[in-house]
């Protein structure tokens, strides 16, 4: 019994000098790590229950409520037509009906007060222009008028006021027409195209009853023309670049703005775009503010970098799932605050299997944690 006693008094005092050293050796390397990537950047990004169905990208999402809805995409071998529902309040995934029409990728979505909808892609031979209902309170879809433009992809959509709007994308030319879906009427109309650059892989947002259009490429050329959408005039206004090509300061920054395949979403006023890149699959994320028309980079995504994700936001939250990196396909979620102060990590959870202690932190907390409750 002495010698057993021993031997674990011997562990003891061996774990925590080895701890203590890492300890000494890593807090001022981390923190200057830390203080020179996100130096005076603002944001929290939450590690949330991963999306349920197989990893993927080039998904669409849209909410209804305060659910989200998520489907179709590209798992590297198929294109996939299931659909998911997010509860944020269970932080839970429930798999829905599946979605009709003919599995795509590429494809856009957006929501109503009391529907979805999701129409055109591809369909790996096909691009495609037909158009989905989906009503989460019988968990049905209804096939409805096709788009009323050109069968395409990578295009984007918003809706304002019960009213959906699709544009942009690629039918073998690059796009900027407009068009508009009346679901009390059930058609389609033509509304003022798209000021500026045709693109595809463009993002979408809306604030206050605006629709706004961003990034994207055409002709070999990331665009950083910025576009702002007042459906009740039927007229675009164009707003400061999202780039650097002033000689004033307020542009100094934009550096990763522009790119394609991001996401993007809204929250109490303001634009977030994040992910995607140019050339490269980015982590970074800004913040457009309307009454300034100026952009500030908030923290980057704490997740892998990744292009052709969803974006999507609920309450005071924005989210991030799925997308690739090269031939890596992602299902992880993400949830973003973007007026919170960072914390590295803090999902992560990690058990002290010697003392059975329960810890959530990284791990040079977990160092620290062990020093001050005698693990192990």
């Amino acid at each position: 019994m002495l010698k057993k006693t021993g031997k674990k008094l011997l562990i003891s005092i061996l774990w925590k000098a080895f701890v203590f050293s890492i300890l000494l050796l890593s807090i001022p390397a981390c923190e200057e790590e830390e203080d020179e990537e996100e130096e005076d950047l603002i944001g929290n990004w939450i590690k949330l229950s991963d999306f349920e169905g197989v990893a993927r990208t080039d998904a669409v999402a849209f909410t209804i409520g305060n659910k989200a809805y998520v489907g179709t995409g590209y798992d590297g071998s198929n294109r996939l037509n299931d659909f998911w529902e997010y509860d944020p309040q269970l932080n839970n995934w429930t798999r829905k009906a599946d979605f009709p029409g003919i599995p795509r990728n590429g494809a856009v979505g957006f929501g109503t007060d009391s529907k979805g909808y999701i129409g055109t892609g591809f369909d790996g031979t096909n691009r495609l222009n037909d158009f989905w209902e989906y009503d989460p309170v019988t968990n049905t879809w209804d096939s409805i008028a096709n788009f009323g433009g050109t069968a395409r992809y990578s295009a984007v959509a918003f809706a304002i006021n019960n009213k959906g709007y699709v544009g942009t994308g690629y039918d073998g030319n690059y796009l900027k027409d407009i068009w508009e879906y009346d679901p009390s009427t059930g058609q389609w109309s033509q509304r003022i195209s798209l000021s500026g650059a045709k693109r595809r892989d463009a993002v979408a947002f809306v604030i206050e009853d605006k629709g706004y259009i961003c990034t994207g490429i055409n002709n070999g050329v990331y665009e950083y023309d910025f576009w702002e959408y007042d459906p009740t005039i039927d007229q675009w206004v164009k707003k400061r670049s999202i780039a650097d090509v002033t000689e004033e300061d307020y542009d100094d920054d934009y550096t990763s703005i522009t790119g394609t395949n991001k996401v993007a979403f809204s929250i109490n006023g303001k634009g977030y775009i994040a992910t995607g890149g140019a050339g490269t699959a980015g982590t970074a994320v800004w913040e457009y503010n309307p009454v300034s028309d100026s952009w500030v980079q908030k923290t980057s995504l704490e997740a892998s970098g990744r292009v052709e994700a969803i974006g999507f936001s609920i309450g005071d939250l924005g989210y991030v799932t799925t997308g690739r990196n090269s031939g890596y396909y992602f299902d992880d979620l993400w949830g973003f605050q973007p007026n919170s102060g960072q914390v590295d990590y803090d999902k992560i959870m990690a058990t002290s299997i010697f003392s059975g202690h329960y810890f959530s932190g990284n791990i040079l907390q977990l160092s620290k944690f062990c020093l001050y409750n005698l693990c192990p």
